[in-house]
C-alpha cells in the first residue's frame, strides 16, 4: 500500500483514480501530475516502481497544498471572515448559507434538521 501525503492510497485502482483519495487533489490535478511524471494513465498503484511513488510524494509536498495544510488554511480563512464581522463571516457565524442561497425553504444542510414550531396546530375538519 503506497502512502502519499499522509494517505494510504489503494493499491488496486488506477493511479489518476487513486491519487484523488488525497484531500486537495481531483481528478484534474490528478491528471496533471500523470501527466508531469509521464505515468500512463491505465497504471495500478501496484504496478508503480518504488522510485515513480517517491517522485509522485515529492511533487505533491512541493506544488501542492493537500491534507492537514489545505484544511488549515480553510479554517484559518473561515476564521478570518468571522472575526471582521463582514457579511459572509455572519452568514459561517449563524449555520447559514453563505453564497446567496435561499433559506425560506431548502437549506436543510446548513441549517440541520427542521425544528418544530410550537402552537402550530393542525386544522381537521
Amino acid at each position: 500500500m503506497a502512502r502519499i501525503a499522509g494517505v494510504n492510497i489503494p493499491t488496486n485502482k488506477r493511479v489518476l483514480i487513486a491519487l484523488t483519495y488525497i484531500h486537495g487533489i481531483g481528478r484534474v490535478k490528478a491528471a496533471e501530475i500523470c501527466t508531469k511524471l509521464s505515468i500512463p494513465d491505465e497504471r495500478r498503484v501496484n504496478q508503480l516502481s518504488d522510485d515513480e511513488v517517491l517522485r509522485i510524494r515529492e511533487m505533491i509536498d512541493a506544488d501542492y497544498q493537500v491534507e492537514g495544510d489545505l484544511r488549515r488554511s480553510v479554517s484559518m480563512n473561515i476564521k478570518r471572515l468571522m472575526d471582521l464581522g463582514c457579511y459572509r463571516g455572519l452568514r459561517h457565524r449563524r449555520g447559514l448559507p453563505v453564497r446567496g442561497q435561499r433559506t425560506h425553504t431548502n437549506a436543510r444542510t446548513r441549517k440541520g434538521p427542521a425544528k418544530p414550531i410550537a402552537g402550530k396546530k393542525k386544522v381537521t375538519k
